[in-house]
C-alpha cells in the first residue's frame, strides 16, 4: 500500500508541474506566437502606453522564456515581486497572479469566493451520489419494471435539460411562486439557516443534472456486473441477496462512479458557472464571468490554475480510494 501511495504522489507531483507549464503556455506563449500583446491583455485595451509598458516590465515579458517560466513557478510556491513602471508590488505565496486593473493579488480574490463554490459542489455531490447511485442500483435490480422505465425517463430528462432552465424553473415555482424558500444567498458565518435556505435550490438543481448521469452509469455497470461469474458463484453458495449486492456487486460498481466523481467534483470546485449565475452565488464561477466582462485576465489565469489543481487533487483521492475498494489496484 505504501509503495502504491508513493507512486501516486510522485505521479501527482509530475502532473502538477505539467499543469503549471501548460497554463503558462496557454496564457503567455500562445498569445505571443499569435501576435497578441500580452501586456495589453493584462491591463486592458484602454490603458495608456505608459501603463502597458509598466505591466510589460512587471511581468518580465522581455526576459527569456525560461526566466518567465521560473518566475511563474516561483510565484506559486514562494511568492513573487513585480517591479517596473516606477513601482514595486510584492505578491505573497501562493501567488496566482496580480490584477493590474483592480490593484489586488488574485489569490485573496479566489479564497474569498472559494467557500461558496466548495459548499455548492460538496452539497450537490452528496445529493447526486445518494439519489443517483440508489436509483441506478434499483433500476438494475428491477430491470424492465415500471420503476426502471420511470427512473430512466427522469434521468434522460435530467441529462437533457440545461441547468439554467431547471434553475430558473425551480426559482419560479419554489421561491417566487410558492415562496417556500428564500433564494437569497446568505454567508454561512452570518446565518446557518439562511445559508442553507439559499443553497438548497442550487444543490437540488445541480444534483438533478449529475444524479441523472450517475443513475444511468450505475444501472449499466450494475447490469454488467450482475452477469459476472463471481456473482453467480456467490449466489450459488447461498449468500443472502443483500450480501451479494452490497459486498460483491457494489464494490465493482463503485469503480467507474469514483472515476466520474473525481472529474466532476474537481471541475465543479473550479466554479459552476451556470449554477452560480442562475442563483446569483458569489463563487468562482461568477468571478470568472466578472473577469471576462472586465477583461481581467489574471483572475481567469488564477481560476484556471485552481480548477486544474482541484481536478488533480480529486483524482489523487480517487486513486487512493481505488486501493481501498479493490486491493488488486495496489499492484498496478
Amino acid at each position: 500500500m505504501l509503495a502504491y501511495l508513493i507512486r501516486r504522489l510522485f505521479a501527482a507531483a509530475v502532473m502538477l508541474v505539467v499543469i503549471i507549464m501548460v497554463v503558462f503556455g496557454i496564457f503567455f506563449l500562445v498569445p505571443k506566437w499569435a501576435g497578441v500583446d500580452i501586456a495589453t491583455s493584462f491591463v486592458g485595451k484602454q490603458a495608456d502606453p505608459a501603463a502597458v509598458e509598466g505591466v510589460r516590465e512587471k511581468l518580465g515579458l522581455g526576459d527569456p522564456i525560461y526566466t518567465q517560466v521560473w518566475e511563474f513557478f516561483k510565484g506559486i510556491f514562494a511568492g513573487r515581486t513585480y517591479s517596473g513602471g516606477g513601482d514595486t508590488i510584492h505578491c505573497s505565496a501562493p501567488c496566482f497572479g496580480y490584477s493590474f486593473r483592480s490593484e489586488q493579488a488574485v489569490w485573496p480574490v479566489l479564497t474569498d469566493r472559494f467557500p461558496v463554490t466548495l459548499g455548492l459542489a460538496l452539497g450537490a455531490a452528496v445529493l447526486w451520489l445518494v439519489f443517483g447511485v440508489a436509483a441506478g442500483v434499483l433500476s438494475a435490480l428491477k430491470r424492465g419494471s415500471m420503476w426502471d422505465r420511470s427512473a430512466m425517463v427522469i434521468a434522460l430528462g435530467g441529462v437533457s435539460l440545461p441547468i439554467y432552465f431547471t434553475g430558473m424553473l425551480s426559482l419560479a415555482i419554489f421561491a417566487y411562486g410558492l415562496k417556500w424558500i428564500d433564494a437569497q444567498y446568505v454567508p454561512l458565518e452570518e446565518s446557518v439557516g439562511g445559508w442553507f435556505g439559499g443553497m438548497i435550490l442550487p444543490w437540488i438543481t445541480l444534483a438533478f443534472l449529475y444524479a441523472a448521469m450517475y443513475a444511468r452509469i450505475t444501472r449499466a455497470t450494475m447490469l454488467e456486473i450482475l452477469g459476472e461469474d463471481y456473482i453467480r458463484t456467490a449466489r450459488a453458495k447461498g449468500l443472502k441477496e443483500q450480501t451479494v449486492i452490497g459486498k460483491h456487486a457494489m464494490r465493482s460498481t463503485m469503480t467507474p462512479i469514483l472515476t466520474m466523481l473525481g472529474m466532476d467534483l474537481g471541475a465543479l470546485i473550479g466554479g459552476a458557472i451556470l449554477t452560480e449565475s442562475t442563483f446569483n452565488l458569489p463563487g468562482l464561477g461568477r468571478a470568472v464571468l466578472d473577469a471576462i466582462r472586465n477583461q481581467d485576465l489574471p483572475i481567469i489565469v488564477g481560476v484556471t490554475l485552481i480548477t486544474s489543481l482541484a481536478v488533480l487533487f480529486a483524482n489523487l483521492v480517487v486513486d487512493i480510494l481505488y486501493a481501498v475498494i479493490d486491493p488488486r489496484v495496489r499492484l498496478s
